[in-house]
């Protein structure tokens, strides 16, 4: 269920980024993505992306668009109505300019639900798809990724974090719970990340 899609690969391989944010989206342009992976809450893993934020990165990069349809975090069992949620997600995806499609479910025990995967790629149509996931690749590990899978396609965040803006701060109050994300601290995909991989996987393969 690996996607086939005309993305750049003048270099013999495709670098796809996942981000959350239209300045992540345009920075992974930027620093050589060929393709991106939009959703929305990245420290969740990455849930789907809203109609306004698929829209608007649209509007900024040239490259490819492929939307996560993840109706939560958590996991990747997901119930009858959940998956209503994900086909109607699918749709207007599709409807507003989606070039692809991210998702992938799981069964009780751990294995891929086939059965509901086929069900949810018919309603993808004619959009290719990405079953996920495959996180965590960085500078430090690509080259072996590369050199031991034989793969020419390869999904990174390369982010950094970056400070907000705000000059009012409230530590007393904050959003959400203990362990969520800081609220004056924002992540990004880097400019400079994304070309240090873009580079690894050019001298790689």
């Amino acid at each position: 269920m690996i996607c086939s899609f005309s993305c750049r690969m003048s270099d013999g391989f495709l670098m796809e980024v996942c981000v959350d944010s239209v300045e992540s989206a345009i920075n992974a342009e930027r620093g050589g993505a060929g393709r991106l992976e939009l959703c929305s809450s990245l420290l969740e893993g990455g849930i789907t992306p809203s109609i306004g934020l698929l829209r608007v990165v649209k509007q900024f990069v040239h490259i490819p668009v492929y939307a996560m349809i993840r109706p939560r975090g958590g996991d990747f069992l997901y119930s009858d109505r959940e998956v209503e949620v994900m086909k109607v997600d699918i749709e207007l995806m599709k409807s507003h300019g989606a070039d692809g499609l991210v998702l992938g479910t799981l069964t009780e025990d751990g294995r891929i639900d086939t059965e509901l995967c086929v069900e949810l790629l018919s309603v993808c149509r004619p959009l290719p798809v990405t079953f996920h996931r495959g996180g965590g690749i960085s500078e430090r590990n690509l080259q072996r990724i590369l050199e031991g899978s034989g793969a020419q396609e390869f999904h990174c965040s390369a982010r950094c974090n970056r400070d907000s803006n705000m000059k009012f701060r409230n530590p007393h109050v904050s959003m959400g719970a203990s362990l969520s994300a800081p609220e004056y601290g924002l992540k990004v995909a880097d400019v400079a990340k994304v070309r240090a991989l873009n580079a690894i996987a050019k001298n790689t393969l």
